[in-house]
């Protein structure tokens, strides 16, 4: 299955992974007042499996979800459940910026694991989009020195899981549809929560369930989004242009929370939006003839 390499239309799948990823990390933070991230994850996938028909359906029916790559499927699947897991773990025990913030460790993580073993290349342009986006999430948050706090310990290795997630995703895309890796990763995080979400379950509160709605409906199109945006183009590509949800976090946390946006905050966005300037500059130039 082969696709347009397009780093324009990567950044527009992108667009909407930011949007629902932003929305998504105000809706956990509001529903984990009240249930378990277990039962929370759980009701996304539920959910998530009558939300992802409408595509099922535009994409051919069933013939759309085969897979030859069951394996790597539930691999990813294993990784992302557990790297969510913590995602939503470390939201309930430090502030949302934070865990935006050290998530974005990924492209690192992502970088080395997509160069050697998925056979990208790194170049300078990519390293220096790599760089300027982590020196611009350091000037937003200015962590302080000291002992880390467990939160941020677990939102570090939800980075990490994040990471081998994604580049397992990039292997998906090379035969599997968009439809059918979304699909699968319900499918089998659902399978894998029941018993933990059994243990915890509770009526849940009618206030809340429209927050586990909005985490369902972000769930699910934002994978797709990134999963589109990563068969235009490559992971070490379309990582970095997550660091936008950085400074849109900050303006969600502004707006919501009424937390104080202040020049450091404005300075590490210029940064981040200068490294995905160059990142896309460097992408978009064509590339050499492979030599005989």
């Amino acid at each position: 299955m082969t696709f347009e390499h397009s780093p324009r239309k990567a950044a527009a799948w992108m667009s909407g992974w930011l949007a629902a990823m932003v929305v998504m990390a105000v809706a956990g933070r509001e529903a984990t007042r009240s249930l378990h991230v277990f039962q929370i994850m759980e009701m996304r996938s539920l959910l998530g499996l009558l939300l992802l028909y409408p595509l099922v359906r535009a994409s051919g029916g069933l013939a759309a979800l085969r897979t030859g790559r069951a394996g790597l499927q539930v691999a990813r699947n294993v990784f992302h459940y557990a790297a969510q897991f913590g995602w939503f773990m470390a939201l309930t025990m430090i502030p949302i910026a934070q865990v935006v913030a050290i998530e974005f460790t990924m492209p690192i993580w992502t970088a080395i694991i997509a160069v050697s073993f998925l056979g990208e290349r790194l170049g300078a342009a990519r390293i220096a989009a790599v760089v300027l986006g982590l020196v611009g999430v350091a000037v937003i948050v200015r962590p302080a020195t000291g002992h880390p706090d467990p939160g941020q310990l677990i939102a570090l290795a939800a980075a990490v899981g994040f990471a081998i997630s994604v580049s397992m995703v990039k292997a998906l895309t090379r035969s599997d549809s968009a439809v059918a890796i979304i699909f699968w990763m319900l499918v089998v995080q659902s399978a894998i929560g029941l018993l933990p979400a059994a243990f915890v379950w509770r009526t849940p509160p009618p206030a809340v369930l429209p927050w586990i709605v909005v985490i369902a409906v972000c769930g699910t199109y934002s994978h797709y989004c990134m999963t589109r945006a990563l068969q235009h183009a490559e992971a070490t590509t379309t990582v970095p242009m997550d660091f936008l949800r950085v400074p849109l976090s900050a303006l969600a946390g502004w707006l919501v929370y009424s937390e104080a946006v202040d020049l450091w905050t404005v300075l590490g966005a210029v940064l981040i939006l200068a490294g995905n300037a160059l990142n896309l500059r460097g992408a978009a130039r064509p590339r050499a003839p492979a030599a005989a």
